[in-house]
């Protein structure tokens, strides 16, 4: 069983080194620049802590960091899961879905949740689908890669 731990400032680089491990598979894959979390510099990562319409996570097991989860508040009753991710070592297991059941339990106010993932990654789209998210639009990002917008009502 995981738990979510808040991430202060301090975590930023740990996390940001985690995040470019993460998603450099995806941005070798898509070459997705712009908008590809592992081409965020550290500067920008660290931005987003003071801003308070976003609240950070550590995912732990065991107390270890094994993931990231970010949330942004788009109103009083909309949220953004606007980053999510396990290291791979620890993917396959289940624990983005508890993250993602433990995140929105933290949120009793919310009413929808929204998310953007890539299309062509079909075990993220399962992932979110089998959450209760549904497809609410699409967008092209390049020639190799999609964006699928979805949003869960509660």
């Amino acid at each position: 069983m995981i738990k979510l731990k808040k991430a202060t400032i301090q975590d930023c680089e740990q996390l940001h080194i985690m995040q470019i491990i993460a998603f450099t598979p995806l941005l070798d894959k898509y070459q997705d620049f712009d908008i590809n979390p592992a081409a965020e510099t550290l500067e920008y990562f660290q931005s987003r802590f003071d801003n308070s319409d976003i609240d950070h996570y550590l995912i732990q097991l065991k107390g270890e960091c094994i993931g990231y989860v970010r949330i942004r508040t788009l109103d009083n009753t909309t949220y953004k899961l606007s980053s999510l991710f396990v290291l791979l070592d620890y993917q396959g297991k289940g624990y983005a879905q508890q993250a993602i059941k433990q995140v929105e339990k933290l949120y009793p106010q919310a009413k929808k949740w929204v998310l953007i993932t890539i299309k062509q990654e079909q075990k993220l789209c399962h992932l979110y689908e089998k959450m209760g998210y549904v497809s609410i639009g699409e967008e092209n990002v390049n020639d190799r890669m999609d964006l699928v917008f979805y949003e869960k009502s509660s």
